[in-house]
């Protein structure tokens, strides 16, 4: 049975499963509106976590055929997975950013061997090995767990969302993914506690750990992006937002959202300066993430694991040549960077 939380005012937490992911879970909320439920993330798709939803949705006193809509934080699987199959029981619409809708359609448009070819020249570049580059230039078949449903409305950063009854508005939070969205319930708090309503924070604000921030990807698209810095941006926006409790997508509530944005500025700050330390010496992004610490030696990252941190270090790397604290070293090939 799926494990459900009634948050009062109307909302309830339904724990989805995610496969053979340490997180477990994600955390899709059930949003009671005059014109019935609507979903904030649906869940990974999967034959067990849509078992699990359905289970959640019967405990919340209603089911997938009554879902009223569907409003997507971002478009990661294990958010945006079983939109669909929402929908084809319900009608449901599908709300989500443009930024994050492009990446869904461009990954419905896109062959897999265009992005096979992609990820193998992006790692070539970042400095990875012939070993783990050589399965991507191999590899055939579609994409793994990656057929999202197209989403038919957009989310409009500043809007109030179409929740009859309901005060639910958007904010734009890019850095998990470009078109991250967190979600405010403009809304007195049901227990009286005091701030500002409630906030729906997807990946971006999670009380015990670190969204991964990786690249932007788009293999038909040069622009250096620079996701960190719009992560650390975003997070000051709800500094001053200042709700009465979070509501995340994973692990769990809690209600001192300006302690926690401190708490990850303070991380990321420090984390660029440990990677300073470590360009003392001219580094490729692969030799780099191989440097930083993890929950786990590198040596028993898997090969899925390793490709997200070189994702992560290059990241990193990029904010450092925008603050002018880091440079590529000028003929490097894959290009390095040290510390300037």
């Amino acid at each position: 049975m799926a494990g459900v939380v009634d948050h009062g005012g109307g909302v309830r937490g339904v724990e989805v499963p995610i496969p053979d992911n340490p997180l477990g879970h994600t955390l899709v909320y059930v949003v009671d509106t005059d014109r019935g439920p609507v979903l904030v993330d649906t869940g990974w798709d999967d034959p067990a976590s849509w078992e699990a939803l359905g289970e959640g949705l019967a405990a919340c006193g209603t089911s997938a055929e009554e879902v009223h809509g569907v409003v997507v934080t971002h478009h990661h699987p294990d958010h945006h997975g079983l939109s669909g199959k929402v929908r084809e029981a319900s009608g449901a619409w599908i709300a989500m950013h443009a930024a994050d809708a492009a990446v869904v359609r461009r990954t419905r448009e896109s062959s897999p061997g265009h992005w096979y070819a992609y990820m193998a020249a992006k790692l070539a570049a970042a400095g990875a090995p012939e070993a783990h580059v050589a399965p991507l230039r191999k590899a055939r078949g579609p994409l793994p767990g990656l057929a999202p449903a197209l989403p038919d409305r957009e989310i409009v950063p500043g809007d109030l969302l179409p929740l009859p009854g309901r005060r639910l508005r958007a904010i734009w939070t890019p850095g998990h993914t470009p078109g991250h969205v967190c979600l405010h319930l403009e809304e007195r708090h049901p227990a009286g506690r005091p701030g500002h309503g409630r906030l729906f924070s997807g990946d971006h604000l999670l009380p015990g750990i670190s969204p991964h921030i990786g690249l932007y990807e788009d293999p038909d698209d040069t622009t250096v992006t620079d996701p960190l810095g719009d992560y650390l941006d975003s997070l000051e926006r709800l500094t001053r937002l200042a709700p009465a409790e979070v509501l995340p997508a994973h692990q769990h509530p809690f209600t001192d959202a300006s302690g926690r944005v401190r708490e990850l500025l303070a991380h990321h700050e420090a984390r660029l300066s440990g990677l300073l330390a470590l360009l003392t010496e001219p580094l490729t992004p692969w030799q780099l993430a191989e440097r930083m610490d993890w929950n786990r030696p590198w040596s028993e990252i898997p090969y899925g694991s390793r490709t997200i941190a070189v994702s992560e270090a290059e990241a990193h790397l990029r904010r450092l040549v925008k603050q002018g604290r880091a440079e590529a070293v000028p003929g490097s090939t894959p290009v390095a960077y040290v510390a300037v």
